[in-house]
């Protein structure tokens, strides 16, 4: 047995495999599959359609595959994103694997492109590979998250993913390796956050310095501390301050109070409509709030230092996203993962065959798959 086939016997469903056996003992038949998803997404098909051909390859045979949408459309619930069609005996035990390329992806670049959507002008950084489930599964999410980003691009004039934490996945954003400065490790190792920063530039002098700044609960002290260190980085705009907040406490000079009064400072209209309490929390709570990132940017500019950057990360999921952007918040940057799935069942990929020979067949129900083809 190849290694291809190796690895089918191994991930595939053992129903599937038993219907190959019954199939090659009593007669192939040609049969076209329709996958679909029950919810709406950006399509994301060329890691699926990857294996597939590759597949095909593998088996001396012929699939053909026929994408209902472009890369990057958006398809509604139901709605079949391709057609796949070929003999049964080689195509019947792929399902579970080309299917565990497809859902997933589409429904991280439907959350990708509406982060980048919503925030047309900060530029987004894929943090998401420490929260997947291995290394393939990281691949996916920065192929969709590019996906979700050259949609924004191109419909919202968005600035979209400019890169991805690691060298693995950076190709997808038209990078050569992976973006990123200091962790709270280096933090921690340095003592100080300054000190973090200068051994930083020590070593990476000639690459734009963001320096992590709540380490020590000193947000706003540690940012001014490491702009008057470095004065001619913080006039050229190549530094930058990431604010990585936990939720439990208030960036250095909040409270409630301070926080609303900063919004009505700056955004007035942004606590004077109903906002559920997860949105309240966004807002005016503790962690990275829309009320912190404007307490750091006005201290910034107070300064003299209004080249400064402002990189923020800590939960920032669609949702979070679409309240930044209501609050105008003064984001240059966000780091994040949370483009990924929130509901793993809402990535499920489904396929089913809807002819054998060419003659329409399809389980009861699912007759919306036999619509003609686009």
């Amino acid at each position: 047995m190849s290694e291809f086939e190796d690895f089918v016997a191994s991930h595939t469903d053992n129903y599937f495999k038993r219907t190959r056996a019954i199939v090659a003992h009593n007669g192939a038949r040609i049969v076209t599959y329709a996958l679909f998803m029950r919810r709406p997404v950006v399509f994301c098909p060329a890691l699926s359609v990857a294996w597939l051909k590759q597949a095909a390859r593998e088996r001396n045979t012929r699939f053909e595959i026929a994408p209902c949408f472009e890369e990057g459309a958006r398809v509604g619930a139901g709605e079949p994103l391709m057609y796949i069609t070929g003999p049964m005996v080689d195509l019947v035990d792929l399902e579970t694997i080309y299917l565990q390329r497809l859902g997933a992806p589409c429904v991280a670049a439907y959350n990708a492109y509406h982060m980048c959507a919503d925030l047309p002008h900060v530029g987004f950084l894929a943090m998401d590979a420490r929260h997947c489930a291995g290394s393939e599964m990281a691949d996916m999410m920065a192929y969709a998250a590019s996906v979700g980003s050259a949609k924004a691009k191109r419909e919202h004039d968005a600035v979209g993913f400019i890169g991805s934490a690691n060298d693995a996945t950076a190709h997808y954003f038209g990078q050569e390796h992976g973006l990123g400065t200091m962790p709270h490790a280096l933090v921690g190792y340095a003592g100080s956050t300054l000190r973090a920063a200068e051994l930083f530039h020590e070593t990476f002098a000639d690459a734009p310095l963001t320096v992590l700044v709540d380490y020590h609960g000193k947000e706003i002290t540690d940012s001014l501390a490491v702009c008057a260190r470095f004065p001619e980085l913080a006039a050229e705009g190549r530094l930058s301050v990431r604010v990585d907040t936990h939720g439990g406490r208030f960036v250095e000079g909040l409270d409630t109070a301070e926080s609303y009064a900063v919004l009505d400072r700056q955004v007035p209209e942004a606590v004077r409509t109903y906002r559920t309490e997860t949105e309240l929390r966004w807002l005016v709570g503790t962690g990275v709030s829309a009320a912190a990132i404007h307490h750091v940017r006005e201290s910034l500019d107070r300064a003299g230092h209004d080249r400064v950057r402002i990189v923020a990360s800590s939960g920032f999921n669609p949702a979070k996203c679409r309240l930044m952007a209501a609050a105008r918040a003064p984001i240059d940057v966000i780091g994040t993962g949370s483009y990924l799935p929130e509901s793993w069942s809402e990535t499920y990929a489904t396929a089913d065959i809807v002819a054998y020979d060419g003659t329409p067949s399809v389980k009861v129900g699912r007759e919306f798959l036999l619509r003609e083809r686009r």
